[in-house]
């Protein structure tokens, strides 16, 4: 089978880190990142990272194009609101297709303006004050007519605060105010079959626009309302929209976008892997979803990646409190086992255990992991028996880790920088 080499454009957004989780392990899949000259989070996950110029520099197109023709990419997944409407405007003139609705969509999808009028009369959208600012009722809503999560949204309680809201943003939309719970729902939808599924999750603590706590909530009148949504601006492929409840609880719209969200997660670990259904949709390929059932919570927090300059073909593990603690495995030590042996690396183990360490490494099911094991007795010291200058110690002993860097000349670790050798690029 010939893997679809697939582009993450831009690489490094919360919507680009979504679609790589999505699609790292599948084995249809390819995947390559690019972006702008900048520090990202994607350039801790993938091997090689492709810069490319911004959409407003005139050469993007053509440099986009040899990116791929290089890559021989087939796909190309747009990971940020301006850079979909550039890559479905000129769709045409690249190299590989773009995962994404309808050009017609995507532009009206882009103003919350014109999506409310495109939709008045379909779904309920929230009401929009363009005059006669001295009669409002307030709370209102101040946001800008063409922005992502809630960055220069406000809630304004009077004349005053409209004034300085509006003055803060470009092309801003005076609104309803809905005061009610929040919701994203994902969608997913075929060209000629329409929506084929939409799930709810309620947005109960947002940062910068981006839900850090979600959860899967059972919202039956939704089915309806993404219908409607999908229908009217013929969606394929992943989407979704946003949605709160207004004073009198009715749901009302909030924004549309075609596009993979971040926190979609939420939904794919329940079986709805909504990047790799694009792919297949795009493909005319027949599609079947599975959902597990249950309510999932997503709760999201910093996670640390790592470039670093160790070089090395040997690892030297010890055993108890570094594999073994405190009677269980150490999955994060036996996950980076595994992790060089796929790189082709050698794996000692170096240990003092003082039971039988057959019987011992047989109960955890790993007496066929390592390389070769040295089983020394209580007074050898384990630099003794390290011979390799590309090697590197992991103990939990602080003396252990001294004596080996002292004698040896090579890094050591404990259990707590794990994380480095685990999450990190060399």
């Amino acid at each position: 089978m010939k893997k679809r080499n697939v582009l993450i454009f831009p690489a490094g957004t919360e919507v680009g880190l979504e679609i790589y989780h999505a699609l790292n392990l599948c084995k249809e899949v390819k995947l390559f990142g690019a972006g702008q000259n900048v520090l990202n989070h994607a350039r801790f996950l993938y091997s090689e990272y492709h810069e490319l110029p911004t959409i407003h520099e005139s050469k993007w197109v053509s440099s986009l194009n040899e990116l791929c023709d290089k890559l021989e990419v087939d796909y190309i997944f747009p990971a940020y609101d301006d850079i979909i409407v550039a890559l479905a405007t000129h769709a045409d003139e690249i190299n590989a297709k773009i995962i994404t609705a309808p050009l017609d969509s995507v532009l009206i999808t882009r103003s919350k303006a014109r999506t409310y009028e495109f939709l008045t009369g379909i779904v309920r959208v929230p009401e929009i004050f363009k005059t006669n600012f001295d009669s409002l009722k307030y709370p209102v809503l101040v946001k800008p007519d063409k922005g992502q999560g809630s960055s220069g949204v406000k809630i304004v309680a009077n004349g005053f605060e409209l004034k300085a809201a509006m003055d803060a943003v470009e092309s801003p939309l005076v609104c309803e105010y809905l005061p009610g719970d929040e919701y994203t729902i994902d969608c997913f939808s075929d060209r000629d079959k329409g929506l084929l599924f939409c799930g709810a999750r309620e947005r109960r603590r947002t940062r910068n626009g981006i839900s850090v706590n979600t959860i899967s909530r059972n919202l039956p009148e939704v089915e309806e309302i993404a219908r409607k949504i999908s229908d009217a601006f013929h969606m394929r492929g992943a989407w979704f929209f946003q949605i709160k409840r207004a004073q009198n609880k009715e749901l009302t719209l909030l924004e549309v976008a075609p596009r993979i969200a971040g926190a979609m997660a939420c939904h794919r670990v329940q079986g709805v892997n909504f990047p790799l259904l694009s792919l297949f949709e795009e493909e005319r390929l027949h599609i079947s979803i599975n959902k597990n059932d249950g309510v999932v919570e997503l709760d999201r927090a910093l996670c640390n990646r790592y470039k670093h300059t160790i070089k090395y073909s040997v690892i030297y593990f010890d055993f108890d409190d570094t594999l073994i603690i405190n009677g269980k495995l150490n999955y994060d030590a036996v996950a980076f086992i595994f992790k060089c042996l796929n790189e082709g690396k050698k794996v000692i183990l170096i240990t003092r255990h003082k039971g039988d360490l057959n019987e011992i490494l047989t109960q955890y099911r790993l007496r066929h992991v390592f390389d070769e094991i040295i089983h020394i007795n209580q007074t050898d010291r384990k630099s003794n028996y390290i011979n390799e200058r590309d090697a590197i110690f992991i103990d939990d002993s602080f003396s252990e880790r001294l004596d080996v860097q002292e004698n040896c000349k090579i890094p050591t670790f404990d259990g707590s920088m794990l994380e480095l050798l685990l999450n990190g690029l060399e």
